[in-house]
């Protein structure tokens, strides 16, 4: 029996796969297997960026199993570090996650994508919300989805559990882009590729200072940067490698990251 979740490096990338035949449903066990992993990644300095993508090309995931939720799974049930599918862990991430959607993503699988930073969808994928037909409220889709795409748009499926295309997610920002399937993890390693050659504590600086700031003001976001509230924007001016990067270009050269 293989298992429900299987994990690659692949030099500073973590590749996730979700891989429970038929619907790549999440299951107690399986949010904890997922939370137990990003845990991991963001403790493994080596680690830079994950791509969490799913085996198949008809579900990315069906979201929370319905199978065991009849069988005495509820909505209170420990999910694990992080909660359901480590989407809270994902969020407190100081690394970046790229979401590889190739197939519907539904309810809790919807919700997985949007934990990510970057989302790609192979041209077949399909999103939809339909947790008011099984009595229940996708809550984080319900906090995020506003934040990305129109009220009026997210309010749209999550109150019809209609299912809006790759085509449309595209057109209103939800994915960054829409691709065949066969190019899509080739994409995905793309942007992974780009991110892994900048410094990471830069990288780390910008997840903070976006995640932090986004309940604020633009100048109590900047009365934060002076005051040096935010640490990983201040251990990045304070570094090596802050100092590395004008000395390379100036060098005429590639830049060597210390992380430190």
């Amino acid at each position: 029996m293989s298992e429900a979740v299987r994990s690659e490096r692949r030099g500073g990338v973590l590749e996730i796969t979700l891989d429970r035949p038929k619907a790549n449903a999440i299951d107690v066990a399986t949010s904890h297997r997922l939370g137990e992993i990003f845990r991991d990644f963001s403790e493994n300095p080596e680690l830079r960026v994950a791509i969490v993508t799913s085996a198949g090309e008809r579900f990315f995931s069906a979201g929370w199993d319905l199978k065991a939720a009849a069988g005495g799974e509820d909505v209170d049930t420990d999910f694990g570090p992080g909660g359901f599918a480590g989407i809270q862990q994902i969020m407190r991430l100081d690394k970046p996650v790229i979401a590889a959607v190739n197939g519907l993503a539904i309810g809790g699988g919807f919700e997985l994508a949007l934990a990510g930073d970057l989302r790609v969808a192979a041209e077949h994928v399909e999103f939809a919300l339909p947790e008011t037909l099984v009595g229940v409220v996708a809550d984080v889709a319900t906090i995020l989805l506003p934040r990305f795409i129109p009220r009026a748009v997210a309010l749209d499926l999550l109150l019809t559990g209609r299912r809006m295309d790759a085509a449309e997610a595209g057109r209103w920002g939800l994915v960054n882009a829409v691709v065949p399937a066969g190019d899509l993890m080739s994409k995905a390693r793309e942007w992974a590729g780009l991110i892994v050659a900048g410094a990471p504590l830069s990288v780390a600086a910008i997840k903070q200072l976006a995640r932090r700031t986004e309940t604020l003001t633009f100048a109590e976001s900047m009365a934060g940067i002076d005051d040096g509230r935010f640490e990983a924007y201040q251990r990045m001016l304070d570094s090596e490698d802050a100092r590395e990067g004008p000395r390379a270009f100036a060098e005429k050269r590639a830049p060597v990251w210390r992380g430190r």
